[in-house]
């Protein structure tokens, strides 16, 4: 199962993004688990600045620009 976690304080722009995830996943028709990490000390234990931050198997594949499906897609594509 792909894990994927959005990072973010529960901005705008990181519940759209964790609603483009999810859009993506189920479109792709993939089986993983999302989490939304909103601690400050659990986000900048990944190493990232800005939010929101997208981490697909525990490694960090964006942070601190919104992602639209199909750059989620394809994010999660290349790291299956």
């Amino acid at each position: 199962m792909l894990s994927i976690k959005v990072l973010g304080p529960g901005c705008a722009k990181c519940v759209r993004l964790q609603e483009n995830v999810q859009q993506a996943v189920n479109e792709m028709n993939i089986d993983a688990q999302i989490e939304k990490i909103t601690e400050l000390d659990k986000i900048i234990s990944y190493g990232i600045m800005a939010t929101p931050g997208l981490v697909i198997n525990e490694k960090v594949v964006a942070y601190g620009n919104l992602l639209n499906v199909n750059e989620c897609k394809k994010l999660i594509e290349s790291n299956l």
